[in-house]
């Protein structure tokens, strides 16, 4: 995909099915969500979908979803959680042999943000603090002027995530915390990404300088599956995986390292959603003066 390319988009909807405005948009809702968005409740659910039994709601999923299964190897699947975190074929996920370009790390809904100069951004009417975001402020000053990319991902999204570039681990860290949903609807009510249980990765790459890659968990899903948490890593590799529902990852650059494609920022601004796959190209490496 190049920067020429047509996106998909989608508009952000803050109407949702009514469950999830009965839970969000009402106070005995809003009560109940006080225990929904506990960890715990969240391993219970993951308990279920590790089970034999789960596989009875692997059927459904797919047609609710629209999952075409031609992509993924044709194999039997021992629970749902087995079937939903499924590898894809790698041909349907190519990355670009480009070594300046960036590419999606993953599937999912994409907005991009530009962090300002008191380490912040906004979604809509919520301003989010860099340095809340990642529990540490020191860290967060080296991201001030950067960029910041949010992919959402949604259940019928491939839920496994990669590396962008080669590079080695600096830190990674794990943060606990509640487990809103991460639909638009809940984004309006509540700072999800400051407040849900996430871990991230500050990484040293080779073409895009230091940049941190955070998985954000969701509302029934409290399990994020990292393959390493220090060593090196390769353009492409498989980072690791979420497992039952959707999520989110949160990618930080820092000041002048790359270009993301004006479209991006141009849907976001008009509540819009740029629809990616993990491979395709969003942007590029920028050409500092010593490089050229």
């Amino acid at each position: 995909m190049s920067a020429a390319t047509q996106y998909e988009t989608k508009e952000i909807s803050f109407k949702d099915s009514f469950s999830v405005n009965f839970l969000y948009n009402t106070l005995f809702g809003r009560m109940l969500l006080l225990l929904l968005t506990k960890p715990a409740i969240s391993k219970f659910g993951g308990f279920f979908m590790d089970t034999k039994i789960s596989k009875i709601l692997i059927p459904v999923f797919i047609k609710n979803n629209k999952i075409c299964l031609d992509e993924y190897e044709k194999i039997k699947y021992a629970s749902f959680n087995d079937f939903f975190k499924r590898e894809i074929k790698k041909e349907f996920r190519p990355i670009s042999k480009n070594i300046s370009d960036v590419f999606a790390c993953c599937d999912g809904k994409l907005t991009a943000y530009f962090i300002d100069n008191k380490s912040a951004f906004k979604i809509k009417n919520s301003i989010y603090d860099i340095g809340d975001l990642l529990a540490d402020k020191q860290l967060a000053d080296e991201f001030i002027d950067g960029i910041c990319l949010i992919f959402r991902l949604t259940p019928n999204d491939y839920h496994r995530y990669c590396y962008i570039d080669d590079g080695e681990y600096i830190i990674s860290k794990k943060i606990k915390g509640v487990l809103h949903a991460v639909r638009p609807i809940a984004l309006s009510k509540y700072k999800v990404y400051t407040q849900n249980s996430r871990e991230y990765a500050v990484l040293q790459t080779k073409n895009f300088g230091k940049i941190i890659q955070m998985e954000v968990g969701a509302l029934f899903i409290g399990r994020i599956t990292n393959n390493a948490k220090n060593g090196i890593f390769s353009r492409g590799e498989e980072k690791g995986m979420f497992e039952f529902g959707g999520s989110t990852i949160v990618m930080l650059f820092q000041k002048n390292a790359v270009k993301i494609d004006n479209i991006i920022y141009e849907n976001t601004q008009k509540n819009r959603e740029t629809v990616v796959k993990m491979g395709n190209k969003i942007g590029e490496k920028t050409i500092r003066e010593k490089e050229k």
